[in-house]
């Protein structure tokens, strides 16, 4: 009877809450998927779903679902590493509230979008104004305006005004600049995304574009933020302003190298060197 009534609760197809408040349809594929860019083998991967799906009911929030992969995941053997990497839209959302810590994870990161930056947060004069630009970066001798749109909560889109503020800013300082980039640690709005489409704005964020997303990015060169780590506010204010936004820097450095460079405990740091070696040399 139990096994019955949990079929009446959880049918092949139901539905759920997004972070945003949409009612979509469950989709067990996002599960898979994500443990298996996270690193986990298909077999795994299957494996972990299974446990999953037995918890999942109707209407549930995705947030919920999140909390019970997570708790799944950290109960497999030998998954550490899985776990930590499976956070990296959380670890990205930990670098607020002012998202300087984001424009400067997002200027380590560039040269892997072919991009060289030459200038953070700079002010630059424009016909009318005067601007504020968070990074520059430099392409085949050209320079681009790089915006960096932060937020700290899940299903919150960056949308039409933030595009539409930046494509006003590049005009008001053209012919500065060859083009113009938003990176935005969310998803974009369709309005968003068509409008960039039509006045040649790129657009780099969570999802999109599909094959050069923010997290295929990060995922496919192994450039999780040093956030994955669970620092302390004041340990991600040292590493920001010591430009260390990339946790596998930590092994570029021995950890007195690295205490020295930022008044943290050699102690505290060789744990989090042991942490990313886990994460990106699992054994």
């Amino acid at each position: 009877m139990s096994l019955k009534l949990h079929y009446i609760i959880t049918p092949r197809k139901f539905f759920i809450y997004k972070a945003d408040g949409r009612r979509v349809q469950f989709n067990e594929h996002k599960i898979l998927s994500t443990c298996i860019r996270a690193g986990a083998s298909k077999k795994t991967a299957k494996r972990i779903l299974k446990k999953v799906k037995s918890e999942v009911y109707r209407d549930m929030t995705s947030n919920d679902i999140y909390k019970i992969v997570l708790r799944v995941i950290s109960e497999e053997k030998d998954l550490h590493a899985l776990h930590q990497r499976y956070q990296l839209k959380d670890a990205i959302m930990r670098m607020g509230p002012a998202g300087f810590a984001f424009e400067n994870y997002i200027a380590s990161i560039l040269e892997y979008y072919d991009y060289q930056v030459i200038r953070i947060r700079s002010k630059i004069r424009g016909k009318c104004a005067t601007h504020e630009i968070d990074l520059i970066g430099m392409k085949n001798n050209q320079e681009f305006l790089i915006e960096c749109k932060y937020h700290s909560l899940r299903g919150v889109y960056t949308g039409l005004k933030e595009s539409l503020y930046t494509h006003a800013r590049f005009l008001d300082m053209h012919p500065k600049f060859a083009g113009e980039i938003i990176f935005c640690n969310t998803q974009v709005s369709n309005h968003a995304k068509k409008y960039a489409k039509c006045i040649g704005q790129k657009i780099f964020s969570w999802r999109y574009p599909a094959a050069n997303s923010l997290e295929k990015i990060i995922e496919k060169h192994n450039l999780y933020p040093i956030t994955i780590l669970n620092l302390t506010e004041n340990e991600l204010r040292i590493f920001s302003d010591c430009n260390m936004m990339v946790a596998k820097d930590l092994l570029r450095y021995d950890e007195a190298k690295i205490a020295k460079m930022t008044g943290i405990s050699k102690k505290r740091i060789n744990n989090m060197q042991k942490l990313v070696k886990q994460i990106f040399h699992p054994t």
